[in-house]
């Protein structure tokens, strides 16, 4: 494709490219910051009540009022951790969340832990969000059902595309859809309370209650649904890790945001909640429990269709809180050299590109195993939040006994290696107690939900992560090889040229490329021969003649490859050259046609280049490849060379 045409296509679905020295200009404010950052956490709120009822379903109805104090103890959490969290923007304002915090108390294999559970929880995000999206969308149209998978795909794609126009611009698109969702939500919490403080809201009818075979009410049960309301905090620590994308003063403005977020999170999980107890919800396959809310409250009408597009809507941007957060921890894992260091590398929009489309792949991988189902997809979810956040917690527990081990003078206040002002020092016993409470607090919570839902594929993720750890480890060590290979001793290098060197040429054909090759190698001043890899003695006679009629110079070597092997030939005369020369180097030419147009290239073997690759490999052996550009509507003439 013409490069213009590319250009053109690439400003029309990405934007134009911004300058580096542009990039403080793409940070967000609180009110975009919310819907960036904590979509997430505030989607959760469409299903965590579902998961609660659909486990409690298994002891029967009469269960469903044990919804409401499990809603309870989760705000709890809730309140504890966001003030956890708030003390971590603070210490550590250029964000990283659990993952900085634990590399720098606690060591690099807690670290590669912790990021390693975020990572995975984002990329099930993405997966469990845009499915849950869905189901409201099945709910409203059940004719949608066999397409659902379809759907989800489409929406990752688009949530893609538009995250590789950049954090600024997707944030800003997005903030409406969010505050939607906030507004109505809120509206229909406060609807729903009044209504039934005045007697006349009536139950939800017809809804048909998901089959289960009935059990006792155990703690193991109570137990399980706790740990599937969880999912309700999912999503918390995500501002933490993207402290960078505020504007100045980032920790303050990143504060407020996750406060905010808390409020409106507690408020929307136990009105709902309380709502669905009331009006005897009840889960379903085919109508959500916040679809049930909305009959009640609403009716089918124009209220109830505003509800349900903002909670379909929110649990698609949803996603958004993993495409802010997921590229920026593979790039601090890269940068460490834990993850393939090209998920560093920004787009000309000034985003880690990579790892949106690595996210994109894996979220849509996931959603076409499990078939969008969202009930199936929980399991492997909230384990790693609260693995990240229990490690978060304790890191800084483990900081905050560094810094009370210092002698509190002004000195010691000022020149800190924490990166936080003195006054953010003070209280320090207060702030360790805080985070010690948060990280019990989930660290129960981790082990809850790793027993009771264990069997139900929990199990998936116990395994996964320390695989990733492993493997996280194994590129590591690989980076450190390669470091160690190519570092220079701390003194002046001795630049000299090669003891011996010899050039080959590759020769398929005699023409005005081979041509641009010869001249091209006796610019080198270095002895060099031509070679020539024939399948039939009749075409190499031809080569032949045409060499001798048309170069005349040097020496053209011939290698008969009767089983139409190229490189294994190439090889073994390459190796005979450097036994004869032990402490020098081969350099090896080859040609390679650049064909303009779209189609054009697609009629030309791609030998040269799959050759090129290949000879790379071989020890003291250099390879260049001389272009030859094909022009367009111009005749190619031998001046041109």
């Amino acid at each position: 494709m013409d490069t213009h045409i590319k250009g053109v296509l690439a400003r029309i679905f990405f934007g134009k490219p911004i300058h580096n020295e542009e990039a403080h200009h793409q940070t967000i404010g609180k009110a975009v910051g919310l819907a960036v950052f904590a979509s997430d956490a505030l989607s959760s709120v469409a299903y965590a009540t579902q998961e609660i009822l659909l486990i409690l379903a298994i002891a029967g109805a009469a269960a469903f009022h044990l919804s409401l104090p499990i809603a309870g103890v989760i705000v709890l959490l809730l309140a504890i951790l966001t003030l956890s969290y708030r003390q971590t923007i603070f210490a550590y304002p250029d964000g990283g969340g659990a993952y900085i915090v634990a590399k720098d108390n606690l060591g690099e294999g807690a670290a590669q832990t912790a990021g390693a559970a975020l990572l995975m929880d984002y990329i099930l995000t993405v997966a469990v969000s845009i499915s849950s999206g869905t189901d409201q969308i099945v709910s409203v149209f059940p004719h949608l059902l066999p397409h659902q998978v379809t759907l989800c795909l489409v929406l990752i794609g688009f949530m893609m595309l538009m995250n590789l126009r950049g954090v600024k611009e997707s944030g800003t698109a997005f903030a409406f859809p969010t505050y939607f969702f906030v507004i109505i939500s809120s509206f229909t919490v406060g609807i729903g309370l009044w209504k039934l403080s005045r007697g006349t809201l009536m139950p939800v009818e017809g809804v048909e209650m998901v089959k289960t075979t009935l059990q006792p009410l155990t703690l193991f049960l109570i137990l399980r649904a706790f740990s599937s309301g969880c999912t309700a905090l999912t999503g918390v620590e995500a501002i933490s890790n993207g402290i960078t994308a505020f504007k100045e003063p980032r920790s303050k403005n990143a504060s407020s945001t996750m406060i905010f977020m808390g409020l409106i999170l507690g408020f929307l999980f136990l009105g709902i909640t309380y709502l669905a107890v009331h009006i005897h919800a009840m889960p379903s396959e085919s109508e959500t429990i916040i679809s049930q809310i909305g009959r009640a409250i609403y009716g089918n009408g124009l209220m109830y269709n505003l509800l349900m597009a903002g909670t379909t809507i929110i649990l698609v941007m949803a996603a958004n809180t993993s495409y802010a957060d997921f590229p920026r921890l593979c790039a601090l894992h890269a940068g460490d050299g834990f993850l393939p260091r090209q998920l560093t590398y920004k787009s000309g929009r000034l985003v880690f590109s990579w790892g949106i489309i690595f996210l994109s792949v894996s979220a849509g991988a996931l959603i076409f195993i499990f078939n969008a189902h969202t009930s199936a997809l929980i399991p492997l979810y909230a384990i790693g939040v609260f693995m990240s956040f229990t490690l978060s917690q304790f890191g800084m527990v483990v900081r905050w006994q560094k810094i009370g081990n210092k002698k509190k003078t002004a000195s010691a206040l000022k020149h800190t290696t924490g990166q936080e002002e003195a006054h953010h020092l003070e209280g320090w016993r207060v702030k360790q107690i805080i985070n010690l409470i948060g990280g019990i607090a989930s660290g129960l919570v981790m082990m809850i939900f790793a027993f009771t839902k264990f069997t139900s594929g929990a199990w998936v993720t116990v395994i996964l992560i320390p695989a990733m750890v492993w493997l996280f480890f194994r590129i590591h060590g690989h980076y450190k090889r390669v470091g160690k290979f190519l570092t220079l001793p701390w003194k002046k290098a001795e630049v000299s040229s090669y003891p011996q060197m010899k050039t080959v040429i590759l020769v398929d054909d005699i023409n005005t490329g081979t041509l641009r090759m010869v001249r091209f190698a006796k610019t080198l001043g270095h002895p060099w021969v031509a070679l020539h890899v024939n399948f039939d003695h009749a075409r190499a006679e031809t080569v032949k003649l045409k060499w001798n009629e048309l170069i005349g110079e040097s020496e053209l070597v011939f290698l008969y490859s009767p089983y139409r092997l190229l490189l294994e030939p190439v090889n073994e005369y390459l190796t005979s050259v450097r036994e004869s020369m032990p402490t020098g180097v081969i350099h090896v030419i080859t040609g390679q046609l650049i064909v303009p147009g779209t189609f054009g290239p697609l009629l030309h073997s791609k030998n040269a280049r799959g050759l090129y690759d290949e000879l790379q490999k071989i020890e003291r052996v250099i390879v260049t490849a001389v272009p030859y550009h094909l022009e367009k509507r111009k005749k190619v003439s031998a001046n041109l060379l």
